[in-house]
């Protein structure tokens, strides 16, 4: 009788034993899970929630990329803010009119169905009036979506005034990344395509 009891009992301290070690093993195994990585392609490199508005000049990189012949390429779309010149839902008809931005010279008279657009300044003064170093800071301040813009791209907009009244004129300009450039009047935006170089005379192709 002694006998068979102490076997129990010795069965029953195996069991527990085997338990705990079962018990760890699963402890261990979700302790050790590594979690979900974050998605980075959701996470913006510069986590800035506003744009800086400190108005500046251009740098060369941009005056490179901006100076030139452009050709209104196509209509975007429009800001979240309605206005009436902005000729919904086309937008203006400027597609495949021209606008010439150099250092010295800037010309709209390309804009032909809109004189209220139309400008020729000898030495303007072009201007970074805002830069926004992610999609989210762009649109919280401008409230417009630009089809394409990726979460970590930079957008600089550029105003351009006339040197003799200090005034700006009625289009505004978005550079994207300075590989990207949107001309914004009144709330419509079109995408821009350069088709010749400032210092090039040769077409872009």
């Amino acid at each position: 009788m002694e006998k068979m009891l102490l076997v129990c009992i010795m069965i029953m301290v195996m069991l527990a034993s085997a338990y705990r070690n079962i018990e760890m093993t699963i402890n261990q195994n979700v302790s050790g899970e590594s979690k979900p990585a974050a998605d980075e392609s959701v996470i913006p490199n510069n986590r800035s929630e506003y744009c800086d508005m400190e108005s500046i000049s251009l740098d060369s990189e941009t005056e490179k990329y901006v100076h030139g012949t452009w050709k209104v390429e196509k209509h975007l779309g429009f800001a979240n803010s309605y206005n009436d010149a902005s000729e919904y839902p086309a937008g203006q008809k400027f597609i495949g009119d021209e606008i010439i931005i150099q250092k010295d010279f800037f010309s709209s008279k390309g804009l032909k169905n809109y004189s209220v657009y139309q400008y020729e300044l000898t030495n303007p003064s072009y201007e970074i009036t805002t830069a926004c170093y992610n999609s989210d800071s762009f649109y919280r301040l401008y409230k417009i979506n630009i089809p394409d813009l990726n979460l970590n791209d930079e957008v600089k907009v550029i105003h351009i005034s006339d040197p003799s009244t200090k005034l700006s004129i009625p289009l505004s300009f978005f550079i994207v990344n300075n590989d990207r450039l949107i001309l914004l009047s009144e709330a419509t935006i079109f995408e821009l395509k350069k088709i010749m170089d400032e210092t090039n005379p040769q077409p872009d192709n």
